[in-house]
């Protein structure tokens, strides 16, 4: 299955091309901007530039400049973990996009949160009991439940669809960090790609495996900052998930942030849930909600609404 493409990699921003032309001579940091019309694509042409991007611009913007698609980011007519959700999202901003690997009873990965069908598609039962091709067999469900003529995707068709379009984040789910690593390199995708590693020993074990691999890690104190500096896994290489919850207090990014690496936080369970439900009387105390949580040192936010919420923040 696994019969990947390479391409190199730029940042495509709509409206730009104008300033692509004038400015493509000389830029040297490993992306640029071109227009594509109707999208907001990202593209690098290195690990090394992804890293750069994400440690370095994202970590240093004035204002909330990515997102991060929680399993793409779902919604009506469009169920998670699909290819024609991703491409929607970049219909409105710039994001990273979250999916969920999981294996076929015949050992073929495909993007599935759940691990049971009954949820998200039409069939039943575990994914595991299902080999690929009765899979394909099934549709995906929205939000809401209702059938759409989407189907499960591999996660070799995800990185090949995010090649010049997005990064994926690779949740864990059943498939170890070495399998997810392997797929990354057999479709030489390390700059296209970011790796969940959940312990600090999987992250030293991916790190020795591939120097040049993007992790996010996952800290939620300062002893864990001081512990992860002494693991040997450079900062650059990490983004960090630091909550779920509305920060209280900027030490904690402080100390990630001045070590090189950029700070996620999670909105699923707390402002998303807000936003929709918003009305127009609050809606201006719930954009200052996460335009504080960028204020307090998270460089990029996790959301399960990023179409919503990319209307009401500024990430273009």
């Amino acid at each position: 299955m696994l019969n990947y493409i390479k391409s190199n990699m730029l940042i495509n921003r709509p409206g730009a091309i104008i300033i692509f032309l004038l400015l493509s001579c000389s830029c040297s940091s490993g992306h640029k901007e071109i227009s594509t019309d109707d999208r907001y694509y990202l593209n690098f042409d290195s690990a090394a530039h992804l890293h750069s991007y994400l440690n370095d611009t994202i970590r240093n913007s004035h204002r909330i400049n990515l997102l991060s698609a929680h399993r793409g980011g779902a919604g009506k007519e469009l169920p998670e973990n699909s290819l024609e959700t991703f491409e929607n999202t970049l219909k409105y901003t710039y994001s990273i996009i979250e999916v969920d690997p999981r294996y076929s009873k015949d050992s073929v990965i495909v993007l599935h949160h759940d691990k049971t069908l009954d949820r998200t598609t039409t069939g039943t039962g575990l994914v595991s009991d299902y080999t690929y091709e009765e899979l394909q067999k099934l549709f995906l469900r929205d939000i809401d439940g209702n059938i759409t003529p989407f189907k499960i995707p591999t996660l070799e068709e995800a990185l090949k669809w995010a090649k010049g379009k997005s990064v994926l984040v690779l949740d864990k789910k059943d498939v170890s960090v070495e399998d997810r690593l392997r797929a990354v390199e057999e479709c030489d995708a390390e700059a296209n790609a970011i790796i969940m590693a959940y312990t600090f020993e999987e992250a030293r074990h991916c790190y020795a495996m591939n120097k040049d691999v993007m992790m996010q890690i996952f800290i939620n104190n300062q002893d864990k900052v001081l512990e992860f500096d002494n693991i040997g896994v450079p900062w650059k290489n990490v983004i960090v998930f630091v909550t779920h919850e509305i920060p209280e207090s900027p030490e904690l990014f402080n100390m990630i942030n001045s070590r090189g690496s950029t700070c996620v936080v999670g909105t699923s369970r707390t402002l998303d849930k807000e936003l929709m439900q918003h009305d127009d009387e609050n809606i201006a105390e719930i954009r200052s909600k996460y335009e504080s949580i960028h204020k307090m040192g998270a460089g990029i936010i996790e959301t399960d609404v990023p179409v919503n919420l990319s209307k009401l923040i500024t990430t273009n």
